[in-house]
């Protein structure tokens, strides 16, 4: 077999560059894809009780007009608008995010340490040189240990002495200690911050949705359950674990730059595989609990809810059944409760143990009555082991030694972790990094999202 253009991955990176490959009038390109289903990451699941879940908290909002414009085509009316509603539990009570904006509702002694460790002549004031470091020095000591040190470790589960942040832009509220004092002063809450305080999701079928109608606008170019077993760059085949081989002239692959480089290509430069060592990521557990609402129980109106203490070991809880009344087998009379926990070489997890931690730790941050657990109605997990890109110290130098010697091969690297940057792996930088591929390979156009050194 043969084409002009092979795709790795059937993900919004994928999908993203064969949509826009078609509507340049190019025929010629062809997807693989491991799994029976397209989205990668991005993938939902309806279980056997009718609940309908995603791999994480995924929210549509954007920065590009294009990309909002392909939603309309894909979803039309078929989609609802929120207004975020987040929340972070700390220190036994309830605080809404941006923590460092809402401080007043810790409480009074951890508050004042808040308070404190923002004054003149607490923070350090030599330059960071780790994400740790930053950390100290734009919140202070207080706001790091009730929230941002406690929190990163669990959802990077990496120490953030190990990070960069140069990674952070829009991603992190930072803090201005008159307006915190304001805040507690006046007793207002300041939670607009963010590019995502307004957020779209499907009516039906979850994120997944969006990418399974995306592949079927290409569906007839994509080829599902080949899993990559090597590349040869010299020769420009790619051949998969089922014995399909492919003949391409350019490579665009989605799928981890890591395994791309380690265990698929074929006489790797020795640059590339050392340069691959520099990169780093975690794995994460989803845990989906289903229940049914308490009688009069008052609706709870929060979106998310992020947890830097120990009584839980996820990191983040999605009450899943507010964004779609869709994702619960009885719309309006059940709970769909969304769970992550991160895991890897610095915070090891036990999977299998996980569901139960999960339970015990809902019931800890008050998300579940003690004598509601022999009711809960579904229990769905799934792990997956490339969960973030991990932005370590050793990631840029990595990035710039990989990514030239890889276009050099006629081989583009893109998406979440095709592109290993997670300052520009939401859903829509994703999906971009696909079309701006495209364009150039096609018009020549440079690329805007993803930029190779």
């Amino acid at each position: 077999m043969k084409t002009t253009y092979l795709i790795i991955g059937a993900g919004p990176t994928g999908l993203g560059a064969a949509h826009r490959l078609r509507e340049l009038g190019v025929a010629d390109f062809l997807v693989l894809e491991r799994n029976p289903y397209a989205g990668g990451l991005a993938a939902s699941f309806r279980d056997d009780h009718g609940f309908t879940w995603d791999i994480g908290g995924h929210v549509v909002f954007s920065h590009y007009a294009y990309f909002d414009a392909l939603m309309d085509s894909l979803l039309g009316a078929e989609r609802l608008e929120h207004q975020r509603e987040s929340w972070v539990r700390s220190n036994g009570t309830w605080v809404p995010y941006p923590f460092q904006n809402n401080i007043r509702h810790l409480p009074k002694d951890a508050r004042w340490e808040c308070v404190e460790g923002l004054l003149p002549g607490n923070r350090p004031t030599t330059p960071p040189e780790n994400f740790a470091r930053w950390i100290d020095t734009v919140f202070g000591r207080g706001i790091a240990r009730h929230f941002m040190n406690p929190y990163n470790f669990k959802v990077w589960a990496t120490p953030p002495e190990l990070m960069q942040f140069g990674w952070i832009g829009e991603r992190v509220s930072v803090v201005d200690l008159k307006m915190v004092l304001r805040n507690i002063i006046q007793e207002r809450d300041d939670v607009a911050w963010g590019p995502n305080n307004t957020f779209r999701f499907p009516l039906h079928g979850g994120t997944g949705e969006i990418f399974r109608r995306l592949a079927g606008r290409v569906a007839d170019r994509i080829e599902y359950g080949q899993s990559v077993a090597r590349i040869d760059a010299k020769a420009k085949t790619v051949t998969t674990e089922q014995g399909l081989t492919v003949e391409y002239e350019t490579l665009l692959n989605t799928a981890p730059l890591d395994l791309l480089v380690r265990d698929w290509l074929v006489d790797a430069p020795d640059a590339l595989r050392d340069a691959a060592d520099g990169l780093d990521h975690n794995s994460v557990y989803v845990a989906g609990i289903g229940l049914d609402k308490e009688p009069g129980a008052a609706p709870d109106t929060r979106c998310w809810m992020y947890f830097p203490d120990s009584d839980s070991p996820f990191y983040r809880v999605t009450n899943f059944h507010n964004y779609s009344p869709d994702n619960v087998a009885r719309p309006g009379e059940q709970l769909a409760l969304m769970c992550e926990t991160s895991f890897s070489k610095h915070k090891p997890e036990n999977v299998h143990e996980l569901m139960d931690r999960t339970v015990r730790g809902l019931v800890n941050s008050a998300l579940l009555r003690g004598d509601g657990v022999d009711d809960i109605l579904s229990r769905w997990e799934i792990a997956v082991d490339y969960g973030y890109p991990v932005p370590s110290l050793t990631r840029d130098k990595a990035l710039r030694i990989l990514q030239p010697g890889l276009e050099a091969l006629r081989i583009h690297s893109r998406g979440r972790f095709g592109g290993w940057k997670y300052e520009v792996s939401n859903m829509d930088h994703s999906v971009m990094q696909g079309v701006e591929w495209a364009e150039r390979m096609v018009l020549g156009t440079p690329e805007k999202t993803y930029t190779v050194d």
